[in-house]
This record gives structure tokens, C-alpha cells and sequence, in this order.
């Protein structure tokens, strides 16, 4: 079975649009109307659980703290482990904030 990937015109067009943005502002503006207020919860949800999964915290812990279920808490590591490593230079760069 072929992988169904995300790179496609469609998708180069909404990240052109996310990176118009200028200021957190225009982002909650336009991840509240291009989404649903769950979409942007969940993803928010599976950065969470990345940063607990870097942090060396047990799946427990981050069901506890985030509400995530196992399956997504396993989901996110899987991306850590066998993903692009966006988890890694996205942590980096906030890190040197």
C-alpha cells in the first residue's frame, strides 16, 4: 500500500498562507476559521505530548497532564522516532527563544 503524502499544491497554497502571517493574532484569526476549535486543540495537544516525550516523562504522565489517550501519545513518538525530525529543530528554535 502507497503512503498517501501531504505534498501537493493544495497544501504548498495553506502553507503559503500560514506563513503570511504576521503576529499570533492573525494566527488564532485564521486557525479559528479554517478550523474547527477541536482540529486546533488536538494539534496543539500532540505538540504537548512531544515536548512531554522529550522531557523523558512516562506515557501516564502525559495521559494525565494532556488528556491524551495512549494511542496518540504512541502516534507522537512514532513521528519522534521514525518521522522528517521537525519535532527536533521545532524544540531547538523555541528553546532559543
Amino acid at each position: 500500500m502507497r503512503k498517501k503524502g501531504i505534498r501537493t499544491e493544495s497544501v504548498d497554497e495553506l502553507f503559503d498562507a500560514i506563513m503570511s502571517l504576521e503576529s499570533k493574532e492573525e494566527f488564532y484569526q485564521f486557525f479559528e476559521d479554517i478550523c474547527t476549535t477541536n482540529e486546533v486543540l488536538a494539534i496543539a495537544q500532540r505538540l504537548e505530548v512531544a515536548k512531554m516525550l522529550y522531557e523523558e516523562k512516562t506515557y501516564n504522565e502525559i495521559a494525565d497532564v494532556t488528556g491524551a489517550s495512549t494511542a496518540t501519545i504512541s502516534r507522537v513518538n512514532r513521528s519522534i522516532n521514525s518521522g522528517n525530525g521537525s519535532y527536533d529543530f521545532v524544540f531547538e528554535r523555541l528553546n532559543k527563544k
